[in-house]
């Protein structure tokens, strides 16, 4: 059985690895923002893509990475994302140490849930989200 959720608008399938780290593979569908420009201060973070075109802002430069490219964040690396084709764009995502899943899992929305990508960036969410994403080592950046 998949553990599928979708949070603030990307599909995320859970992967369980053994190691001491979290890794989800993700789905963004194009015109869907990533989240707000933020950084962890004790995770290390990847993102490896696999499907598609992204474009990662990294402490305010902007990175652009096709299939099969990767990019990491160590803590305190302010990033975001958004996928700039027409196609949907599949990407890994590893925080390490473990512990960051519990973010997608507290603000994700069941898959199976009727009309679950509308809900999961309803303004309830989003509001939840900016509330209490800094108990969740999501520091968030204001834009300058």
């Amino acid at each position: 059985m998949k553990n599928e959720l979708i949070c603030l608008g990307h599909k995320m399938t859970v992967l369980n690895p053994s190691g001491n780290y979290d890794m989800i593979e993700g789905t963004t569908l194009p015109g869907v923002p990533g989240p707000p420009a933020h950084y962890h201060a004790t995770y290390s973070e990847t993102f490896y893509v696999l499907e598609g075109r992204m474009e990662f802002l990294v402490n305010g430069s902007a990175v652009v990475l096709e299939s099969g490219g990767s990019i990491d964040f160590a803590p305190h690396t302010a990033h975001t994302f958004q996928n700039l084709g027409d196609t949907p764009c599949r990407w890994l995502n590893i925080h390490s140490p473990k512990g960051f899943l519990s973010f997608f899992q507290q603000f994700g929305i069941s898959s199976d849930l009727e009309n679950a990508f509308e809900k999961s960036v309803g303004q309830n969410i989003i509001e939840d989200v900016l509330k209490k994403a800094e108990s969740f080592d999501m520091h968030l950046v204001q834009p300058h």
